[in-house]
C-alpha cells in the first residue's frame, strides 16, 4: 500500500441468502476489531444481487445480529441491488478494451465440454470447472440479453504483461500472480450473469471495494483462491489494490467449514438460547470486548 493511503477502511459484505452463523460472526468482529485497533473506519455492504435467493427477511436478521454482536457501522449501507449502474459501467469499460465475450453456454454445456475423453481430467479454479472456451470467437458486439458476459482471460493478460501483484497478512500465503496460473488456473470467468445480466461476485465486489475506499480486505481463506481475479480486474479498470487478509475458517466437529444451511450453529438461535456476545466471541476464538 502506498503512504498516501494510510487510514484502515474495511468491511463485512454478507449476502442476504439465509441465517448468519459462528463463521459469519467470525470474519464480522475480526474486520470490526482490526479497524478498531487501527482507529480506522469498518463498513458494511449487502450482497445482494442474487434476487433469486436473497430475502428481506435474512438482510433485517443481519442488522439484528450484527447490532446484537456489539458492530457499529457507517451508513448508508451499500447495497449491490442498488449499484447495477456503477457495475455496467466497469462492465462496458472492459468490453471496450476488448477482453470481454459474450457466452450462451449452460452449466450442462460446459460439464459436457470439459469432461469429454478428448480433454483430459476437467480443471477446476475459484469458480468450478474452468471453463473449456467454447463461445471464445464470439465477439462482444455478438451479444444478447440471454448470453453470460466471460473475461477473456489470454486477451486481459496481453494488455498486462507486467502482472500486478499484492499484499498478504492473513493465513495464506502470498500468490504471486503468473500467466499460467491465470489462463489454467483460473481461465475465462464469468463477470455478468446469464439471463438477469447481474454483475458477478468478481466484478461487483472490486467495484465496490474502490468506491468504498477500502484498504484492507478482511475475510475466509475459502476467498484467497478469487484475489488473483480481484487484483486482475483492479489493474485492468485502473483501481487500487487492497491489503488482503484472509483468515481461518469457522469448521464443524468433523472439520467441515460452516455454511449457511447451519442452522444450529445460527446466531439468531444461540442468541434465543440466551448466549452474550462475549460467549460467541469465545466460542470462535476471539477475546471479549
Amino acid at each position: 500500500m502506498s503512504e498516501g493511503r494510510a487510514a484502515f477502511v474495511t468491511r463485512f459484505a454478507p449476502s442476504p441468502t439465509g441465517q448468519l452463523h459462528l463463521g459469519h460472526a467470525y470474519s464480522a468482529m475480526l474486520a470490526h476489531d482490526m479497524a478498531r485497533r487501527a482507529g480506522g473506519r469498518f463498513l458494511l455492504r449487502i450482497e445482494d444481487t442474487d434476487s433469486a435467493r436473497c430475502r428481506p427477511v435474512y438482510e433485517a436478521q443481519i442488522y439484528e445480529d450484527l447490532a446484537w454482536l456489539g458492530l457499529a457501522w457507517e451508513t448508508p449501507v451499500l447495497r449491490q441491488s442498488q449499484n447495477s449502474a456503477q457495475y455496467d459501467a466497469a462492465l462496458a469499460r472492459l468490453g471496450e478494451m476488448g477482453v470481454l465475450y459474450p457466452c450462451r453456454c449452460t452449466r450442462g454445456d460446459i460439464r459436457r465440454a470439459a469432461t469429454a475423453p478428448q480433454e483430459g481430467a476437467p480443471l477446476h479454479g475459484p469458480d468450478g470447472l474452468i471453463y473449456p472456451g467454447t463461445c471464445r470467437h464470439r465477439a462482444w458486439s455478438e451479444r444478447r440479453p440471454e448470453d453470460a458476459i466471460r473475461l477473456d482471460m489470454r486477451r486481459a493478460l496481453d494488455l498486462r504483461p507486467q502482472l500486478p501483484q499484492y499484499e498478504e497478512t492473513g493465513i495464506t500465503a502470498p500468490c504471486t500472480l503468473t500467466r499460467d496460473m491465470l489462463l489454467n488456473g483460473i481461465g475465462d470467468i464469468v463477470l455478468a450473469r446469464r439471463d438477469t445480466g447481474a454483475a458477478a461476485y468478481h466484478l461487483s465486489v472490486v467495484v465496490d471495494d474502490a468506491a468504498q475506499g477500502v484498504t484492507h480486505v478482511i475475510r475466509g481463506a475459502d476467498l484467497a483462491s478469487a484475489t488473483p481475479i480481484h487484483v486482475l480486474l483492479q489493474s485492468l479498470l485502473g483501481l487500487p489494490t487492497p491489503i488482503y487478509h484472509h483468515h481461518e475458517l469457522i469448521r464443524d466437529e468433523t472439520g467441515k467449514r460452516l455454511a449457511k444451511r447451519d442452522d444450529a450453529r445460527a446466531i439468531a438461535l444461540y442468541r434465543a438460547e440466551g448466549a452474550t456476545p462475549n460467549d460467541i466471541r469465545a466460542m470462535v476464538g476471539l477475546p471479549a470486548s
